[in-house]
């Protein structure tokens, strides 16, 4: 398992690139889709520290067993929350 201070960097690096992805097409398209973009950085910004908020607190501390699996499933919530500000952004790009 890579360490927990590595998978808080990763976390931080992905969050920040989709803001940056949102910032970027805030500058690029000059539409009424401002608030929409702004609620995908909100919705990222929640999901970046819920993620941390749970990287720094396992469960089950005792069982390392536990341990990795509640880490197994902080990445995977993690992929599955990008994917789906991604995409609401990906749908405000093809509208």
């Amino acid at each position: 398992m890579a360490s927990v201070r590595r998978l808080k960097k990763e976390i931080g690096m992905m969050t920040s690139q989709l803001i940056g992805d949102c910032i970027d097409f805030l500058e690029t398209f000059d539409d009424k889709k401002d608030l929409n973009v702004l609620s995908i950085i909100e919705e990222a910004v929640i999901l970046n520290n819920t993620m941390l908020d749970r990287t720094n607190h396992p469960e089950g501390k005792a069982n390392s067993a536990l341990v990795k699996q509640h880490y197994r499933k902080i990445k995977s919530d993690f992929i599955v929350g990008l994917e789906s500000t991604y995409g609401k952004l990906e749908g405000l790009i093809a509208k």
